[in-house]
């Protein structure tokens, strides 16, 4: 069986899997080496997500993840008295809310390697134009996330894999390295074009290739076609699939 990587977020990793994705590039990155499962669920907060871990991540399961991405916050960062209010998230329980994720994937499976990944940089000026395009006049007057709420929401997801000796990715400070990040990387305004997917899958992938989850080292789980002998392919699968 090949091992398990698991994305689990909201939207922008539920939406990782269309044309240009994170997650679909994961996935063609570990072909025939891991599978790439996508547990995004859009909309979703920290505080919602704790309900599916026993459900998606039951402790007795037969297999645990070799790795997870823990991509929350975006929707955490919400403002009160606006329109999104009902996904906001404090601050302090964002953290402990992601500390207890960490905690449950451990239970799993001391091994497994875990990934934090700040929400992104909030363009306020986007969201507003994808409201009216949606809305017209009944769009929302004031915004509902600001890029220096969700850089808050961003410290504390960094701070949190520090303190706990795990890597994560400050996707809300490496976005604004680049010039006109605002229409380059973010679609509305918050979730992410081809090319901010890009920035995110550069990221991970880095991380990943740190560790033993290096997709060019990782075994292929059946032999390559060239090693396949046509008048005697059993010979291939005997050494790399022997029979139990």
């Amino acid at each position: 069986m090949r091992p398990q990587i698991v994305i689990f977020g909201d939207s922008i990793t539920q939406q990782s899997f269309k044309l240009g994705g994170w997650g679909a590039a994961l996935a063609d990155t570990y072909a025939r080496k891991a599978d790439i499962l996508n547990r995004g669920y859009g909309g979703y907060n920290t505080r919602w997500a704790l309900f599916l871990l026993h459900h998606l991540f039951p402790l007795n399961a037969p297999t645990h993840p070799v790795a997870v991405t823990i991509f929350f916050g975006a929707n955490d960062a919400a403002l009160l008295g606006r329109t999104s209010e009902r996904q906001h998230v404090p601050l302090e329980e964002y953290k402990e809310n992601l500390r207890k994720m960490i905690q449950h994937f451990k239970k799993c499976s001391p091994s497994v390697l875990l990934l934090l990944i700040t929400p992104p940089p909030i363009d306020e000026a986007g969201r507003f134009e994808y409201a009216r395009s949606q809305y017209g006049d009944k769009a929302m007057q004031l915004p509902e996330r600001t890029n220096e709420v969700a850089g808050e929401y961003a410290k504390q997801c960094v701070e949190l894999a520090k303190e706990l000796g795990l890597p994560s990715v400050n996707l809300w400070s490496k976005m604004q390295e680049t010039e006109g990040w605002q229409k380059k990387f973010l679609s509305d305004g918050l979730h992410l074009t081809p090319d901010g997917n890009a920035i995110v899958y550069q990221e991970v992938i880095k991380v990943f290739d740190e560790t033993s989850l290096s997709a060019e080292k990782m075994p292929a789980d059946v032999p390559h076609h060239s090693t396949i002998d046509g008048k005697q392919p059993e010979k291939a699968f005997q050494l790399q699939c022997p029979a139990t």
